[in-house]
Formats: structure tokens, C-alpha cells, sequence
């Protein structure tokens, strides 16, 4: 189900591998877990005086593949055949996978302390 893999160069001159997920991505259904609004967000935020900023910069990566699904991100090199065993980029449902994720880690900080939007994170107070 996986697809063709192809490398692309991305703007700071490295490499990025690329699956086409296509077909996968049709034969999935849709996760419809809800992302934040982003304007909610960013009206909670107001009135803290120190925020700082977080991207989780490859996070999607650091969730494991269901094993008896790798096999579905199969794809073929010159040297051979592939499969993903942590959540590939491109895939239908990474981010909402991602948001249910951060939402249970977070669950006690979200809202009080910490705004969450998939891999983008901040941390917020007041002065005291």
C-alpha cells in the first residue's frame, strides 16, 4: 500500500526522502479528533507576560508504527524493500494522531500553562 520514494532537497540544502501515500491515504478513514482553533489559542494567551515558543521538530517520528501496520508504508529502493516502524510524515491521520498524543501528555498543563497545536507548543505565566 505504501508508494514510490523519491529524495527531494529542502531549503536548507538537505535531504528529505518521499513517500507517496496516495493510495494509502484513500483506503484510510479520517481520524476526525478535532486540532485547536488557532484564534482560541491565541486569545488564551493574553494578558501572560512571558511566553516561550516550542517546535517539536520531528515528533511525528518519535511515535511508533502499530507493527502489524508498518507493512502498509512499505516502499522499494535500489536496494530494496522498506517499511516505516515510527509514524511517517504524509500520512492522512499524523496529525491527528500527533494532537491526541500531545493532549494526553499535556492534559494537566494544557490551558493553565501550555498551549498545544500538534507539534507546535508554548509555554505561557505571569510575573509574580
Amino acid at each position: 500500500m505504501g508508494g514510490e520514494c523519491s529524495l527531494s532537497k529542502k531549503k536548507n540544502n538537505q535531504w528529505r526522502m518521499c513517500v507517496d501515500f496516495t493510495d494509502l491515504n484513500k483506503a484510510c478513514p479520517k481520524d476526525s479528533f478535532p486540532l485547536p482553533r488557532i484564534d482560541q489559542l491565541v486569545d488564551a494567551t493574553a494578558g501572560h507576560e512571558t511566553l516561550s515558543f516550542m517546535d517539536a521538530y520531528s515528533g511525528y517520528n518519535q511515535i511508533k508504527m502499530h507493527r502489524p501496520d508498518e507493512e502498509k508504508t512499505a516502499f522499494t529502493t535500489d536496494q530494496g524493500l522498506y517499511c516505516y516502524t515510527v509514524m511517517p510524515f504524509g500520512l492522512k491521520n499524523a496529525g491527528a494522531t500527533y494532537q491526541r498524543l500531545v493532549n494526553k501528555m499535556f492534559a494537566r498543563k494544557i490551558g493553565r500553562n501550555m498551549e498545544v497545536y500538534v507539534d507546535d507548543m508554548l509555554t505561557k505565566s505571569y510575573r509574580r
